[in-house]
This record gives C-alpha cells, structure tokens and sequence, in this order.
C-alpha cells in the first residue's frame, strides 16, 4: 500500500493538502531512502547507496531519530551530553545538558556544549572528559576560544608500527617543520610534504618517503606493509599546535597528579547511573529532538534538586559501588 500511496499523494491532481500531512510527508522521506526507481521498477537501494545514518530515518514515529552503532551495539535515538560541576565545599550539579542525535561523535558535540556554558558564564577552567570527546583539535581549539584546559585520556597511536614497537612508530620519525621534512630511523629523509585536508575536512599534513629508499631497505618489512611495483612509507601529521598538545597530553597522563585529578570525573558516572535507574534517562515520552532535549533539562533539574537537598541534609556522597567478588578479592585471607 506505501508504494501505491506515495505516487498518488504526490500525482498532479492529487489535493494540495494531502502533501502536507506531516505522516505523508514522512512517508515519502523513508520511500526514498529506501528505494529507487530501475527501469521502471522500484527496487531496494543496495548497502552503499543507503543515505548515511545522519541523515536516514531510523524511525517512522521520530523523524529527528537516526541510528547509530558502536561496535556491536545499535541503537535508534539521541545522546546526551551532560557537564557537571565538582568544586569542592560546594554540591554536585549539573550545569548543562546537552542532546544530539546518536550519529554525532562526543568531539563534534563540544563546541555547541562550551558556547552555552559561556553564555550562563559557567565555563570552567579545567573540564575533566573521557576519550570520546578528547583529541586533539578539540584540545587546541577549547583552549584558544574558550579559554578551557581539557583533561582526558589521550587516544594512543592505533598503527600496527606502534603497537609492534620495533622504532618505526610515528613517535620514532624526527620532523623538521621548518625544513618541512621527515627522516626516518635507518636515516632516511622525506620527499614530500604537503598539507591538504582529508575526507573529513581536517587539515592534515601528509610526508611521503622515496620507494628507491623504502625497497631495498632491510627494515621495510617492519615499517611498510605497502605493496606494487613503488613500495613506500607515508605519514600522517597533524598541525604542528595540534600534535604538540597532543603530546603533551600523552606524557601529562604519565604523572601521578594526573590521576588524582582525573578521578574526579568518577562523580559524572554516578550520575548518569542515577538518572538511568530512576529517572528513566534512556527511555523518552517525547518525539522531536527540541522536546527530547526539554526533556533531558527537565531530568537534570530534577537530579539538581535532589542533590541539593542531600547537601542540605549533610548526607555524604557514596563512593564508587563495588561487587561482591571486587570486595571478596580486597579482603586478606584468612590464615
């Protein structure tokens, strides 16, 4: 019937009206996503002709919906990005809550999350995140608008050269910036240096190596999988700012202050617990991704009234919950 439907709806002579039936118009929105014309004929779209999930419509009941996975879990909906704060002497509460679709990464929703905590004069200083939304633009780009040191735990370099640990990591390659080159560790230097951005628009700077070096060199095996008739090793850099925050993150998470400080984002865990189990945070009464978010606001506030009100009553924070096994496993044996 939605196949017949649809053309009919949208005939000439069909009423002007019946177009603009919001369930119609929906309609057509999941026909097209879904299906194409093939000579005629109505035919499923095939896996890489599907609109990416920012835009496809993951539910006929919520248009703003859209599907997101992470590794093997997938999901229809939105995230929520809550910022709370944990000065001491003073209680636990939430200062803002954000709502995104689920297709959006962590990183992608930070600008919008500090642009509002500027505008209620709530930025913090130091604003303590998990790996999600701590790279390196967004490390760079919090400090020089916002004014916001972030903290977080640096995503480590995923190449297979740095997980075989053999020197020919990104981190074993000397750069000269200035000189715009790269020298390998057998002493090799770079032939190629050139910025442009990659699919994703970032500005990247990408190094190539000579395949009259990189061929005969006895160490290729373990710096280059590269295969054809010009096997040759390339880099990936980032900006000169982003790189060095990057690395000063890496080596800050080394240092013991680093995880006394950190562990302060415990706190946000526990309210998202909370929020979970009694205030139904992933489930929604509400279509639309405005009344979604007035919804999220309105679960924040009432954790923030509940919070207050323990403070009031001096009722001190639980620690971190831990199971029956964890503690079995703290306690001596007995002799």
């Amino acid at each position: 019937m939605a196949g017949a439907l649809t053309p009919a709806a949208y005939a000439p002579d069909a009423p002007a009206w019946l177009r603009e039936i919001p369930a119609v118009e929906t309609l057509r929105r999941v026909r097209v996503r879904q299906f194409q014309l093939v000579e005629g004929a109505t035919r499923w779209r095939a896996a890489e002709d599907i609109p990416p999930a920012a835009v496809f419509i993951g539910s006929p009941y919520d248009a703003d919906a859209h599907d997101a996975r992470t590794g093997t879990t997938s999901r229809v909906g939105y995230k929520i990005h809550p910022t709370e704060a944990c000065d001491d002497g003073l209680p636990r509460r939430i200062t803002h809550m954000g709502t995104t679709t689920a297709p959006v990464v962590d990183a992608a929703a930070l600008p919008a999350v500090h642009a509002a905590l500027r505008g209620r004069e709530l930025l913090p200083a130091v604003q303590l995140v998990d790996s999600g939304y701590f790279d390196a633009p967004q490390i760079v780009a919090s400090q020089e608008e916002y004014q916001v040191a972030l903290r977080g735990p640096a995503r480590p370099d995923y190449q297979w050269q740095a997980r075989a640990q053999n020197g020919f990591a990104l981190d074993d390659f000397r750069l000269d910036r200035e000189g715009e080159r790269a020298i390998c560790p057998a002493g090799h230097t770079s032939i190629s240096w050139r910025q442009r951005p990659d699919p994703a628009g970032r500005d990247l700077i990408w190094v190539k190596f000579s395949s009259r070096d990189c061929g005969p060199c006895p160490s290729r095996p373990t710096c280059c999988r590269a295969q054809g008739r010009s096997p040759r090793r390339t880099l990936c850099l980032r900006p000169r700012v982003q790189f060095e925050a990057l690395q000063a993150a890496r080596q800050r998470e080394t240092t013991e202050a680093f995880g006394e400080t950190y562990a302060l984002r415990a706190g946000i865990e526990g309210t998202l617990a909370r929020g979970i189990r009694r205030c139904r945070l992933r489930r929604t009464r509400y279509r639309g991704q405005p009344k979604v978010q007035l919804g999220h606001v309105l679960t924040a506030t009432g954790l923030n009234f509940l919070r207050l009100g323990e403070w009031f009553a001096d009722t001190p924070r639980r620690r971190s919950r831990r199971s029956p096994f964890a503690r079995l496993l703290a306690e001596p044996l007995a002799a």
